[in-house]
């Protein structure tokens, strides 16, 4: 225990491992992002929009359930162990996605897929708060969402690029192969259990355990319950653009190879971003950060009803990427900062389990309204749906004091010595979490 240290620098080496193991995770979601509802209308003639999302619906509804129990799970069972055991779940998947006689054997794919997601995105999350202690989370998220979804739109703009020119199965899947592999490899081979840095972290911590962590991250706490409900509307829209995207796209006479262009733009901008906005929520206030990166989804989303060139639909991909790009990072640092290291888990298994349903509830609700009022209609309710949530965050919420990292930066540009600097620090966290 002596020897375990908190921080991003005096565990740069299993954190850079771990960013590397979730590019491999988000790569397995980008597989599908471009050109599984085209399979769909092509290979298996499925023309209703909720027939086609339902895809999304299962992959939301198996994630986020699996999301909570690897929460749950995580102290007794080990990270280490739930990441090997995803990655041994996520292997059929590209090999099923190849050969699928019928859109009954994509569904399955999709269940294993969200199973596989839950536990290894979950796990590389957990461990990365693990290791960077308190003042970097936002960054460490930043870093963690940012070769996430990077890997997600590079592979959807690569599925799209081969699809294009060597059709839709089963060459754009290959990618998956090693993907799977390489992760699996990687997280039993080389990845650590951070359980240590847990245990040194809680030994420290003044923030108080949750009565109800399941309850009061779901809705009781105000933060924690605000945080909450917009993770699930964010996905919500996430899951309305990864299914109506390329339909709407295709609608419009875009191509194959300009439906992956657009597709992967949206989550790069998320992706890159986050390099940026991580470290953001570091010094800035998170409830400010969360309102704003809220509120552009949804201008974002409503524009989209009026775009019709290729250059509209860039512009706007850039815009919701990245509204998307300030909300993610700041989502994860903000459970982390206010729950006490023990119930950290659990609340982030919570938090991730209402997140992902929103996939689910937004194919459901995309597809039911897009089939009887059309897809600009489904828009514009996920639209405003999107405005909503980024108001309960700016009424609800409160700004905790991010007055540390700048004590730090004026101790250090006015050389105080360390104890001062570290007694201002805990008097500012005390003051964070009162």
């Amino acid at each position: 225990m002596e020897d375990v240290k908190l921080g991003l620098r005096e565990n740069w080496k299993q954190f850079t491992l771990l960013v590397i193991v979730n590019s491999f995770v988000g790569g397995m979601v980008g597989l599908e992002r471009s050109i599984l509802p085209k399979i769909a209308e092509g290979e298996f003639h499925i023309a209703a929009k909720t027939a086609i999302l339902s895809f999304i619906i299962v992959f939301g509804i198996v994630k986020a359930i699996t999301n909570y129990y690897t929460g749950t799970l995580a102290n007794k069972v080990g990270r280490k162990n739930l990441l090997v055991l995803g990655w041994l779940i996520g292997i059929p998947v590209p090999f099923i996605l190849m050969y699928a006689p019928d859109w009954n054997w994509i569904i399955a794919a999709n269940v294993l897929l969200g199973i596989n997601q839950g536990l290894t995105w979950s796990s590389t999350v957990v461990m990365k708060i693990d290791l960077v202690g308190e003042r970097e989370r936002g960054f460490a998220m930043g870093l963690n969402e940012f070769a996430g979804y990077l890997a997600v739109a590079v592979v959807a703009f690569l599925t799209g690029w081969i699809a294009g020119q060597y059709g839709l199965r089963p060459y754009p899947f290959y990618i998956g192969i090693a993907l799977s592999v390489a992760g699996l490899l990687s997280s039993w081979l080389f990845i650590k259990d951070t359980k240590h840095h847990v245990a040194k972290e809680a030994a420290s911590s003044n923030i108080p355990n949750l009565k109800n962590a399941f309850w009061d991250t779901t809705l009781f706490d105000r933060n924690l319950g605000s945080v909450t409900q917009a993770g699930l509307i964010n996905n919500l829209n996430d899951g309305m653009v990864w299914g109506i995207f390329p339909i709407l796209l295709a609608q419009k006479n875009f191509s194959i190879s300009e439906i992956g262009i657009v597709t992967a733009i949206y989550p790069a901008v998320w992706g890159i971003g986050q390099l940026f906005t991580g470290k953001m929520a570091d010094f800035f206030c998170k409830k400010s950060m969360l309102f704003w990166g809220m509120f552009f989804q949804g201008i974002a989303l409503l524009f989209l009803i009026f775009a019709s060139t290729f250059t509209h639909f860039i512009i706007l991909s850039v815009i919701l990427g990245w509204g998307t790009a300030m909300v993610y990072p700041t989502f994860l640092a903000t459970i982390a900062e206010n729950t006490n290291p023990h119930d950290r888990a659990k609340s982030l298994g919570t938090f991730r389990l209402w997140r992902d349903l929103g996939y689910a509830i937004g194919a459901i609700l995309t597809g039911i309204i897009a089939d009887v009022f059309g897809i600009g209609a489904s828009i514009l309710v996920i639209g405003l749906l999107t405005l909503a949530s980024s108001f309960i965050i700016e009424f609800r919420m409160k700004c905790l004091t991010n007055s540390i990292k700048l004590t730090e930066w004026f101790f250090k540009r006015n050389n105080k010595h360390k104890n001062g600097k570290e007694e201002i620090y805990n008097s500012c966290r005390t003051e964070s979490i009162a």
